[in-house]
């Protein structure tokens, strides 16, 4: 039997909660977002009140879903040398001077 629903985090944007919701989903978290629509209510209610929220559907999952939230949430950052002799930082897989490819 499912656990009753469990709101796991408020998102920046209706994009990111979705992106979440969806990241969650694949992994087997069934996922719904809430407050989608409420971003034109700015002003009228506060504005954290009007965020979009991140819902799971089964409590018993939480940690589960906590834990691949925060490796959502914290992706590494690269810092390669390009053979052009540039450093590329961030999830940049090709060089911004010479536009190669990072090496594998």
């Amino acid at each position: 039997m499912l656990g009753l629903m469990q709101r796991l985090t408020q998102a920046p944007n209706l994009a990111i909660a979705t992106l979440w919701a969806d990241a969650l989903a694949v992994e087997g978290i069934a996922t719904s977002v809430q407050r989608q629509y409420l971003s034109g209510l700015a002003g009228e209610l506060p504005p954290d009140q009007c965020l979009p929220e991140v819902w799971i559907r089964d409590a018993g999952q939480e940690t589960r879903a906590r834990e691949l939230l925060h490796h959502l949430q914290h992706v590494p950052q690269r810092r390669w040398l390009c053979a052009c002799g540039e450093w590329v930082e961030g999830g940049f897989e090709q060089c911004w001077s010479c536009t190669r490819m990072m090496p594998r």
